[in-house]
């Protein structure tokens, strides 16, 4: 077979992507042994009470990820924290540590989201000392979709742990010791997360839930998509005895058939008939322009109760400096 490739046209070759963001370990001053991180602007903006901004990618299905690093790094400075998906609603895509270590290569400081679906203790615990080894300190600890409901259907579940087993895992890490008690060669030094869903009804199991993911080792929630702001305030109420961050997640609505597909079939999201009024009544070409509105509004309406706000701009992530700039947050 020739390999030489001198005559062969490479399909979606993005090596010149890469190339482009490459070499920080150098400039950051690797020189072996375990990676230096020297700016945690996510977890030092949490800690220090600065109102804190992430935005979340979904990696591609497949290897081109010049459309999301061009828009990322448009987001350079104006963020706090870039989360990443892990194969979200158990559709196959391109792995969250691989995108996380680009986007930490580019400025980023990434947030990298883990769910139990796929692997069994020894895998998950294999990535988070990788993810340590990359530059990545910052995990999102979620249990996962059931493969049921995506592009693989007759994959087989792992759930060997939940997400709680998982940030319970981290905190063994960073204590030098790994699930079974063996001291590890090198600790890690993980910031971890965890997802809430604000309007679950009644609240009582999802608080529960809250305080056994805080005394876990969780030291900051990503709320779930959630429309009703006074709902979201009370909820902030209950939650604000436990030294933890909450960033209010703030999802993207690109049409009224999407926002009545979600209060079909996600648990605890509800969207207010008025918002898919508001949808519907300027048609599908122009629900978008909406639905980054109703964001920006959104934003403003919660900045006062939070520590900070999770922007998803599901297939719309070309909108994201404009409702920054809108919302003044950039």
């Amino acid at each position: 077979m020739d390999l030489s490739g001198s005559r062969r046209r490479r399909t979606h070759d993005h090596r010149h992507v890469v190339t482009e963001y490459a070499g920080v370990c150098a400039a950051r001053g690797w020189q072996g042994g375990a990676l230096t991180v020297p700016v945690r602007r996510f977890k030092d903006a949490l800690q220090s009470g600065e109102f804190v901004t992430t935005v979340e990618y979904n990696p591609p299905k497949g290897t081109d990820v010049a459309a999301l690093l061009d828009n990322a790094k448009s987001l350079v400075g104006k963020v706090q924290g870039v989360n990443v998906t892990d194969n979200t609603a158990a559709i196959l895509r391109a792995g969250s540590m691989s995108i996380c270590r680009l986007l930490f290569e580019m400025g980023h400081d990434p947030v990298m989201q883990m769910t139990c679906r796929d692997r069994n203790r020894l895998a998950i615990q294999s990535d988070l000392l990788s993810a340590h080894i990359l530059g990545i300190r910052n995990l999102l600890c979620l249990t996962g979709d059931y493969p049921t409901v995506g592009d693989h259907k007759e994959a087989k579940p792992v759930y060997d742990l939940d997400s709680i087993d998982v940030m319970q895992i981290i905190k063994s890490l960073n204590e030098g010791k790994d699930m079974a008690g063996h001291k590890l060669h090198g600790t890690t030094d993980l910031y971890v997360g965890a997802a809430v869903t604000p309007e679950m009804d009644p609240p009582g199991p999802m608080l529960a839930k809250f305080e056994a993911k805080v005394n876990a080792g969780t030291r900051f929630f990503q709320t779930q998509a959630f429309y009703d702001v006074e709902k979201f305030k009370t909820f902030m109420n209950s939650v604000r005895k436990f030294p933890v961050k909450v960033l209010a997640g703030i999802l993207v609505l690109r049409s009224a058939k999407m926002a009545e597909f979600m209060n079909a079939n996600i648990p605890g999201v509800e969207v207010p008939e008025a918002i898919i009024a508001e949808l519907r009544a300027v048609g599908d070409e122009k629900a978008l322009d909406v639905g980054v509105q109703i964001a920006v509004r959104m934003i403003k309406a919660v900045r006062d109760h939070c520590d900070g706000v999770h922007i998803m701009a599901i297939k719309a992530v070309d909108r994201l400096p404009e409702i920054l700039k809108k919302a003044e947050l950039a």
